[in-house]
């Protein structure tokens, strides 16, 4: 397939083996919107519209912490937290509606500036790595992948209906299976061994761990995605 804008970002996901190829796609888009919010996009008059609006959820705000830049995080606090007092404790206007500050608090407990535009990306992505399914070296890199994390596969599962016809349709499911299968009962024999490690008998300097030390943080990761 010729690459173009629109192409290459799915090539550059599927190269790696390591991991989930649509957590590596999540977990870029997400990077460069953090990256990208705690820079100059901060202090662009539509972008602070929308963070006022939204906010941000636990995990992003700490990965926003984590990006030392604290006086573009303080800056945006201070207009969200301005713009949260204005719709839930500023003087009721004459027609609203009974419930409107109560379902005001549930949108800014429920939204995130940052979750919003990973969704936007990854539906966009999505589409186009659906679209190079149909090419022989895009199923191969698929197909080499080390696995697919559960609520990925059960994204992928719920999206290809969409995209696929039949014949691709049955053989991408197929293929995403044996991905996640594999990979499921790999873990489930790390797992299995590191709890076996346990045992005394199993004890010692020259206990055989495997690859079973970090088997609970894998597993994990395969489970949530994260």
């Amino acid at each position: 397939m010729r690459d173009s804008i629109l192409t290459i970002p799915i090539s550059e996901i599927l190269e790696p083996k390591d991991g989930c190829p649509i957590c590596r796609m999540r977990n870029m888009l997400e990077q460069r919107t953090v990256e990208y919010i705690t820079g100059a996009a901060m202090m662009e008059p539509d972008v602070r519209i929308e963070t006022n609006r939204a906010g941000f959820c636990r995990l992003h705000f700490g990965q926003m912490l984590g990006q030392k830049n604290r006086l573009s995080l303080a800056l945006m606090l201070q207009s969200h937290l301005d713009e949260v007092h204005a719709g839930l404790f500023s003087r009721k206007k004459l027609f609203e509606p009974k419930n409107a500050r109560k379902q005001k608090l549930s949108e800014i407990n429920e939204s995130c500036f940052v979750c919003e535009k990973i969704d936007w990306g990854m539906e966009r992505l999505m589409r186009t790595f659906f679209e190079m399914y149909g090419d022989r070296e895009v199923r191969t890199l698929l197909g080499e992948q080390e696995y697919i994390c559960l609520p990925h596969y059960d994204l992928l599962q719920s999206l290809a209906p969409k995209y696929l016809q039949k014949q691709e349709l049955d053989s991408f499911i197929k293929l995403c299976g044996e991905l996640t299968e594999k990979y499921l009962l790999t873990l489930y024999e790390d797992v299995s061994k590191y709890c076996s490690m346990y045992d005394y008998r199993n004890t010692g300097k020259d206990a055989d761990w495997g690859n079973s030390k970090d088997s609970i943080e894998r597993s994990i990761a395969f489970l949530t995605s994260r």
